[in-house]
């Protein structure tokens, strides 16, 4: 089997296929940008089966039809916040938090998602985060206020988080060893589908329609897929039952809401200066206590002993300030291009439909490219091209021709594909088979927090540029330097890449590694 990460033929839904556009992924779980290491780990643990049994699709292909829910719903919201913001009666930059509350659910209930798995049974809690994820879908559409909205994607969220990891453990304790190659790449095609029809559908419901039906596009494929899922995947057996850490779940949990929705509340007025002091102070305690307690207890929530292994500590911690990037994109998109420049949301769909297309096209260079220059080289130049295409955008005026906006985008999108395969392959290089799941989950929670963190930054630098001109509406003049900033973090992750050794990452491309990480 061919030991190339970015082959595998998984997407991850933080996602190549359209990432950092309005019409992007944001908010799903990170389920399928699967290394081909960790693959390998979890085709050991499938059952055997009957070689002479024929392959069928019919079960990947109705999970994956389930998990395009997620991606679905994602590429539409970014799109449709300005919208929202007129019915709800909030500012646009506030409906940032539509975004965050969904990934910081998301972050939170993701470590428990495989506990629930194995002591409720899979297949019980995939039909459960199908039927829960459609309904807060559907209570998003019928919010009056962003109190109500906030608890909706809340709910989404945490539905979303038992969703993807529980639905690949169904698909992995149902198929048969020999194959669940086949059965992986089957059904990662419907997740692909999300991010192409979500930014044109999502928009031209938003412009002729009501921002509400967006919310109500999941209902009728969650029916057929609890019906499917009824009728045509077995009742699996759970795994080994482990004690949870719920101290650890509850100081995580604590800790990074506290440091999130306090740094969002900065310059906002909605609480006092001290109370929003308390709440990342509180976080931050959280945080501290959470890390203490880990080196005392024999299975916590998270194994920050992973950060030891250098490649990990680099494509988490030095992802994360690209992902920041990436995650502030689609928010800042949508705020420029329907706010600032007054287009309608199927122009803007139409628009950053660009992206996902050249992450698309990427997927198939990305291999190659890996293969040619390694890890280190490609990651450490990519990310400095990654870092100037977001202050591209801020050269972006009303008077742009759409087809230079377009060639932007496009650019953007297949450049930022290649840094998230590379990413997503370099963190799981050396990492055992022993801990590939733990390390699993404390990526796509690194991947959640970097993106709320990112997205609730980008707000604020909104508010104070507001502040700073006297503007009481959006203007380009006053996005334009938050994309700057962001560029600026982003080369920061360029610092954890050229400080790797040449060979990182070498394994996963089929070539010995001269040295250990």
């Amino acid at each position: 089997m061919d030991d190339n990460p970015a082959t595998t033929g998984a997407v991850e839904v933080e996602s190549e296929a359209a990432i950092h556009a309005p019409g992007e992924i944001l908010g799903a779980t990170s389920f399928v940008e699967t290394p081909r290491r960790e693959l390998t780990a979890e085709i050991a643990a499938a059952p055997e089966g009957d070689p002479e049994q024929p392959f069928s699709s019919l079960v990947p292909a109705i999970i994956g039809a389930s998990l395009m829910m997620q991606t679905l719903s994602a590429t539409v919201i970014s799109n449709a916040l300005p919208t929202m913001a007129k019915s709800l009666h909030e500012s646009p930059i506030h409906l940032n938090t539509a975004i965050t509350a969904y990934l910081l659910a998301s972050a939170i209930v993701l470590p428990i998602s495989g506990w629930m798995a194995d002591r409720f049974g899979a297949r019980k809690i995939f039909l459960f985060a199908i039927v829960s994820y459609a309904l807060s879908n559907a209570a998003c559409g019928v919010a009056e206020n962003l109190p109500e909205m906030l608890l909706a994607r809340m709910a989404e969220g945490a539905s979303g988080a038992m969703l993807g990891p529980v639905g690949r453990l169904v698909l992995l304790r149902s198929t048969a060893k020999h194959n669940l190659v086949r059965a992986m790449s089957v059904l990662t095609m419907p997740a692909l589908v999300g991010p192409v029809i979500g930014p044109p559908i999502g928009g031209f419901i938003i412009t002729y329609f009501s921002w509400r039906w967006i919310f109500f596009l999941n209902l009728p494929i969650a029916v057929v897929g609890v019906l499917l899922v009824l009728r045509f995947i077995p009742d699996v057996e759970g795994g080994e039952r482990r004690p949870l850490d719920w101290i650890g779940l509850v100081l995580t949990g604590v800790g990074m809401a506290g440091v999130v929705y306090g740094f969002e509340n900065l310059g906002r007025n909605a609480f006092p200066a001290w109370a929003v002091a308390a709440m990342m102070g509180g976080g931050a305690v959280c945080l501290l206590a959470f890390w203490l307690h880990s080196r005392r207890t024999p299975h916590p929530i998270l194994d920050l002993g992973l950060l030891k292994i250098r490649t990990f500590s680099a494509g988490v911690i030095g992802g994360s300030f690209m992902r920041m990037g990436m995650g502030a994109t689609p928010f800042l998109l949508a705020m420029l291009l329907q706010v600032a420049f007054g287009l309608t949301a199927l122009q803007a769909g139409l628009m950053t439909f660009a992206s996902a297309a050249a992450a698309l096209v990427m997927k198939t260079a990305a291999p190659p490219i890996l293969e040619r220059f390694g890890f280190k080289t490609t990651l450490s130049v990519n990310s400095v091209v990654v870092a100037l295409l977001f202050m591209a955008y801020a050269m972006f005026r009303v008077s742009t021709p759409h087809w230079m906006i377009y060639a932007v985008l496009l650019t953007g999108g297949f450049f930022r594909s290649l840094q998230f395969t590379s990413l997503n392959g370099l963190a799981f290089a050396d990492v055992d088979h022993e801990r590939m799941s733990r390390a699993s989950t404390m990526s796509t929670m690194g991947q959640q927090l970097s993106q709320s963190i990112g997205i609730g930054m980008a707000a604020v630098l909104l508010r104070l540029f507001m502040a700073r001109a006297h503007a009481t509406h959006l203007t380009g003049a006053v996005v334009a330097p938050v994309f700057i900033i962001i560029g600026f973090l982003a080369l920061v992750s360029t610092l954890f890449f050229v400080t790797l050794p040449a060979d990182a990452g070498a394994a996963l491309n089929g070539q010995p590694r001269r040295r250990t990480a």
